[in-house]
């Protein structure tokens, strides 16, 4: 993005923009906040197969930025950024979802493995192990790996939306946008359930999400911390995934 003839202080901005609906205002908010879509879109493209590429992921990611900066109402008092990143997500996620590029067989096994985990859970009353998931498929533990990884790049969907959107409630006050009661009920109830089901997860599940969401580290960092390979963290990411999938599915909220 090109640098703007004017320059305005963050307050400058919002108040401008929020009170008198100025468009260069709006336009210097977007060029400010870019590097968040840049650090979102990053962090997704790593999970991602290469064919997808990092621009598109960016342009998408454009769009829910500027949805977040018309949405947003400073006075409310809540930093912009941990309003503004999930929807840039949902924003690139939606566009991801739109194309359908994900294989079929890949969708498949997706959902394979999602089934062995619901029949284990119901069987054994706790999250099962790798070893366990891949005796139910009558694979071995490196082919379960490689399945994760496959389905790494389409584990996203309605969960991740659900995960990382824990902003209050409140903060989705924009002008432009009132939720409405029901609304806002059926989404804290989601989240109360999300944060009851994540405390079932075994622990080092349970870390990557946190890691993950809550500090926003990247797959690679997060491989850092936990002393494994990134491609480890983003087959334990997808299990977690499938797990909760589930869960909210039996749970008549997915």
């Amino acid at each position: 993005m090109n640098a703007l003839p004017v320059r305005l202080t963050i307050d400058q901005a919002w108040q401008q923009w929020h009170g008198n609906k100025d468009p260069l205002a709006r336009e210097w908010l977007v060029v400010h906040y870019a590097s968040l879509v840049k650090f979102v879109a990053g962090r997704l493209a790593a999970g991602f197969p290469k064919r997808v590429e990092i621009g598109d992921l960016v342009s998408s990611g454009v769009f829910g930025l500027m949805d977040a900066i018309d949405r947003f109402d400073p006075a409310l008092g809540f930093k912009f950024e941990t309003y503004a990143i999930p929807r840039i997500r949902g924003a690139i996620l939606d566009s991801l979802r739109s194309l359908d590029w994900v294989p079929r067989s890949v969708r498949s096994k997706a959902r394979t493995v999602e089934n062995a985990i619901s029949d284990l859970e119901h069987k054994l009353k706790r999250s099962p192990t790798d070893d366990e998931i891949a005796a139910k498929l009558k694979i071995n533990g490196a082919d379960l790996e490689k399945w994760l990884t496959e389905i790494a790049s389409c584990a996203v969907g309605p969960l991740d939306h659900v995960v990382a959107d824990n902003t209050p409630a409140s903060t989705h006050g924009g002008a432009s946008f009132v939720p409405s009661p029901d609304s806002v009920v059926e989404a804290e109830e989601l989240r109360k359930i999300m944060r009851h089901e994540i405390k079932r997860l075994p622990e080092r599940e349970r870390t990557v999400l946190a890691l993950y969401y809550e500090e926003n580290l990247t797959l690679d960092e997060i491989a850092q911390v936990l002393g494994v390979t990134e491609s480890r963290v983003s087959q334990i990411h997808t299990k977690a995934v499938l797990q909760l999938r589930w869960r909210l599915t039996a749970a008549e909220v997915a």
